[in-house]
């Protein structure tokens, strides 16, 4: 019985004639592999469309990161012409408390009122920025050094 080779259902005239060992010994020639010179042309064509990409790319974001950095630029600019304006406002708010306090108790008696009252705020928001200070340093304490205290 003769052994097929190749596909399954193939005909033998259609197989391809397979090299052996042999007939390149025969031959005197080392088998190298063709390459198609379109397949070479489009590797050629891809590596070309991949760098031009890549320049595309890397220009894009150099555009976004410094369309970023001006929006930055300008918000913390506003951040700043609005905390001058909301201090602004509080000493007009203290000088107002103080005129208005004068005809009752005095002006001395108004400055004391108005400067223990802001003293009250600065120590309530102080007592609250501390608190959560210490929640924050608890996080990223272990527990060795909380058994060690």
């Amino acid at each position: 019985m003769e052994e097929t080779q190749g596909r399954v259902g193939a005909d033998s005239a259609d197989a391809a004639p397979e090299v052996t060992e042999f007939d390149v010994e025969e031959s005197g020639e080392e088998s190298s592999p063709q390459l198609d010179p379109s397949l070479m042309e489009e590797a050629s064509a891809l590596i070309d469309n991949a760098r031009t990409y890549a320049e595309a790319e890397l220009g894009f974001q150099k555009t976004r990161a410094a369309f970023a950095g001006r929006l930055i630029g300008v918000s913390l600019g506003l951040v700043v012409v609005a905390l001058i304006l909301l201090h602004i406002a509080f000493l007009a708010l203290a000088v107002g408390l103080v005129l208005a306090f004068e005809p009752v108790v005095g002006i001395w008696g108004a400055i004391g009122i108005v400067f223990g009252g802001l003293m009250l705020v600065v120590a309530l928001l102080g007592w609250g920025a501390f608190s959560r200070a210490q929640k924050l340093a608890t996080l990223f304490t272990s527990s060795d050094e909380e058994d060690a205290t």
